[in-house]
């Protein structure tokens, strides 16, 4: 790989090392210079710039990414679309994060220039969030490197998975001292029915008796139908010899292990009756917050093991206490380590004024109304939810969509211009969406595969809020906003849509290359239509 300042006269065809801006936009990190871009940047002034170009036996870090990415990835674990030598791993479902942590770091060890970063092990992670992060740091690596890097992921099992929740009847059982009020147990009960709904688990089935040795014991006896007890004592466990690990014991049980590593979560004691494991739960189990009991709980959950020598590792990281909020899964904010989500909002509501009377959104295209391929191409992306906003031919346009899972909005201001159709469209997304794609409906040939690349582009923390696609150095639709620009996008009136936003935030726009011509067509004449049908498949 060379990485040097180059005139612009030899710079054609290589990759920008550093973002240019010059005067009515900006060229970024990462572009292949254009013939084109080469004029523009000669006629702003630029003499030199600093860029990449590629050897023979070099490797371009987005497929340099995907490869180590694709190497690394064990079961409930698939791979994001690549970007700027960024590839993601996303949790398929609901599960634990396994990471052999000695490979891990046999891996970063090999060389600098290719890095793979994870949440922490054992993280309960929920379907669509980032579980891991391959970075290639250059703009490419050699192939003997990438070799050397995927013949080490693969000399084992997958360095990360991700252990499936096996939801399952829990019981639980509490015990009572004299005076204690029954409200307390009640929102111990209520605590622990949150956490397993986290978890996909049903409510607890319950039983209560007095803290005694013999009563306990008769209640653990009585409930022989869940896979998993957890015991919440009226005083909090301090010895082996205690009420509940004495209970356990007098049912044929034994105590694994009593003590953890974890605060808020120390008294808490793992143990066995048959093949049935039962937790004898710390005081904090009765918050909901996270604590040390969660921890077990989620690995437990999975099959994963669990024993002594496995809690008394916990230590590393295991002050929760200082922390000042710990909530439970289900209130946490969106973090960065999540996907980001995103919409897409399919405008439908223009009158087709150059198309002779014929409305284009209804003509059929690949035995399709026109419409309904770019609301498929959407369904299959990862994008959600899908609005369509109608206004003109509204019924019709109803009746053509059917029974497909889309929202649809109906603009009555359509005759007004695009910009009252945008506005009706972002005014219907839910609050926790953090971008929209805006998919015009006469762009058929934009396929669920542009509009993934363009998301799988998109993060807003990083300087990638605006996202457009682009073929052949000319930028294209459909173009995926970061939420942060939909107050100004939502203020436009006329017939004017929010392409202007993209000069006026040139440092917040990132290009994003596609693998054909389909987002620089769209169909707004008789003779663009015709000149669609008569392109080979």
């Amino acid at each position: 790989m060379i990485f040097a300042e180059m005139p612009l006269a030899e710079a054609e065809g290589a990759l920008l090392a550093h973002s240019v801006k010059i005067k009515g936009g900006a060229f970024r990190k990462g572009r292949r210079l254009s013939a084109a871009d080469i004029t523009a940047l000669t006629a702003a002034g630029q003499k030199t710039v600093m860029a990449v170009r590629l050897e023979a036996d070099d490797v371009p870090e987005d497929e340099a990414a995907r490869a180590v990415a694709e190497a690394v990835a064990g079961e409930h674990l698939k791979v994001a679309a690549p970007f700027t030598g960024r590839a993601n791993l996303m949790a398929a479902e609901r599960g634990v994060l396994v990471v052999d942590e000695p490979r891990l770091d046999a891996l970063n060890l090999l060389d600098e220039a290719i890095t793979l970063a994870t949440l922490p092990p054992f993280d309960l992670l929920s379907e669509g969030e980032m579980a891991a992060t391959v970075k290639i740091i250059p703009f490419a690596v050699s192939r003997a490197l990438l070799d050397h890097c995927l013949a080490l992921a693969k000399e084992g099992p997958p360095i990360l998975r991700l252990a499936a929740i096996r939801p399952r009847q829990v019981g639980l059982i509490q015990t009572r001292l004299s005076g204690m009020k029954e409200s307390v147990l009640d929102k111990t009960r209520e605590a622990t029915n949150g956490r397993l709904a986290e978890l996909g688990c049903p409510p607890v089935e319950e039983s209560r008796a007095e803290h005694r040795i013999a009563d306990l014991a008769t209640a653990i006896r009585a409930m022989d139908n869940p896979e998993m007890l957890l015991i919440a004592g009226a005083s909090a466990i301090t010895d082996r010899r205690d009420v509940i690990p004495a209970a356990i014991a007098a049912c044929g049980g034994e105590v694994l292990h009593f003590g953890m590593p974890v605060d808020p979560g120390n008294l808490l004691l793992l143990g066995r009756i048959g093949g049935r494991p039962v937790l004898g739960l710390p005081g904090c189990a009765r918050s909901p917050k996270v604590n040390g009991f969660d921890w077990v709980l989620r690995r437990l959950m999975a099959d994963l093991p669990v024993d002594g020598r496995q809690i008394m590792r916990l230590g590393a990281g295991g002050l929760l206490k200082e922390i000042p909020t710990r909530p439970q899964p289900r209130a946490e904010p969106a973090l960065s380590s999540k996907a980001p989500k995103v919409a897409a909002i399919v405008m439908a509501a223009g009158r087709s004024s150059r198309m002779g009377g014929a409305n284009k959104l209804l003509t059929e295209v690949g035995g399709l109304p026109m419409v309904d391929s770019v609301i498929d191409a959407a369904l299959a992306s990862r994008a959600r939810p899908v609005i369509v906003v109608t206004g003109h031919d509204a019924g019709r346009l109803r009746a053509a969509i059917g029974e497909r899972p889309v929202t649809i909005v109906e603009n009555p201001a359509f005759a007004s211009g695009m910009a009252s159709s945008l506005k009706a469209g972002i005014t219907a997304l839910p609050v926790e969406i953090d971008g929209a794609l805006i998919c015009l409906g006469d762009m058929p040939r934009v396929g669920p595969q542009i509009l993934d690349r363009l998301i799988a582009a998109f993060n807003p923390l990083e300087g990638r809020a605006i996202c457009v696609p682009t073929w052949d150095g000319k930028r294209g639709n459909p173009v995926l906003w970061a939420k942060s620009f939909f107050p100004e996008m939502a203020s436009l009136a006329g017939d004017v849509g929010a392409r202007h936003l993209i000069g006026l935030y040139g440092e917040q726009v990132v290009e994003v290359p596609m693998p054909d011509d389909g987002v620089l067509i769209d169909i707004d004449t008789p003779e663009a239509l015709m000149r669609y049908r008569q392109r080979p498949a």
